[in-house]
């Protein structure tokens, strides 16, 4: 499976348990949003929030946002229900908290078979425990629906007993192996949220070593983050436009029989082609989704 070209530098959860929020979130540029069932919603509102929740994504109005119900899991009272309510929408996927084996994907994926999913919608697995990380492989190749894995950070750094720098040496190791799994799979992988919404600079810098990691974007929990993120995971202008060209270096030395090709003193082959399409696809699509918003 090849990684898409889809943009999910910022990934935002709303709660859905306030109708307000939902609605709100159409007037956001995050690029998808996880309309969350589980941690921010309490107990006694989880039957509210899931209807809420359901109804919105079908009526519909989010643009090119990608939208994900992150629902609860299955050991809880909730769980099922959310997934078979979920099923029957026009989410994009489904995102399954705490998951710590490949079976708990193939059980969300009889579920959600049994409730009609569409053939389209995929899955997201939450990778915040130990057990997570140390069955990311298995997880991620789970089943054919896999799209995404999401860093549950937060959790991750308590369940490790471990301190959360800014440099998040602690967490490294546990970053790197889903990482590893996720791209082995052919999937993508978002990081972790950024709780001190007072620290600018720190988010920023968050952003950034999660963009050098490999990461395709970031969760976010406030709006104000927003901006950043997309700032710092859209492709730079200059890469773009080495990108272009060259793809129609290769494309010409390729039609006089050659499979490579130096431009400006470096040697290009097929996977920097590779590589340059599908960062060409993505700036193209962010320019179409901000193009849509700004119609909007």
């Amino acid at each position: 499976m090849a990684k898409t070209a889809r943009p999910r530098r910022s990934i935002l959860y709303m709660p859905g348990s306030n109708a307000r929020a939902l609605e709100k979130a159409k007037t956001l540029a995050a690029d998808g949003l996880i309309l969350d069932l589980e941690d921010a919603v309490a107990p006694d509102a989880k039957e509210t929030a899931r209807q809420q929740v359901c109804d919105a994504v079908q009526a519909g109005g989010y643009g090119m946002r990608e939208l994900v119900i992150r629902v609860n899991g299955l050991s809880t009272p909730w769980g099922y229900d959310d997934i078979a309510a979920a099923s029957k929408t026009n989410a994009d996927a489904i995102l399954l908290p705490k998951v710590e084996s490949a079976d708990a994907i193939r059980h969300m994926e009889s579920i959600m078979f049994a409730s009609g999913a569409p053939a389209e919608m995929n899955i997201w697995a939450m990778m915040e425990t130990p057990r997570s990380v140390l069955e990311a492989e298995g997880i991620a190749e789970a089943s054919h629906r896999m799209e995404c894995l999401v860093m549950g950070t937060s959790d991750l750094a308590k369940e490790l007993d471990c301190s959360h720098t800014r440099e998040r040496l602690p967490m490294i190791t546990s970053l790197g192996l889903c990482m590893l799994a996720a791209r082995a799979a052919g999937l993508d992988i978002v990081d972790g949220v950024y709780l001190d919404l007072s620290d600018d600079e720190g988010f920023e810098f968050a952003c950034r070593q999660g963009a050098e990691l490999g990461f395709d974007g970031k969760t976010l929990i406030h709006p104000k983050t927003i901006a950043t993120c997309n700032q710092v995971f859209t492709p730079a202008t200059e890469d773009v436009e080495w990108s272009r060209k060259i793809i129609d270096a290769h494309a010409a030395a390729a039609a006089e029989g050659k499979g490579v090709v130096v431009v400006d003193g470096r040697l290009i082959e097929n996977l920097h082609v590779e590589s340059a399409k599908r960062l060409v696809a993505m700036a193209e699509t962010i320019e179409k989704m901000e193009a849509a918003s700004a119609a909007a």
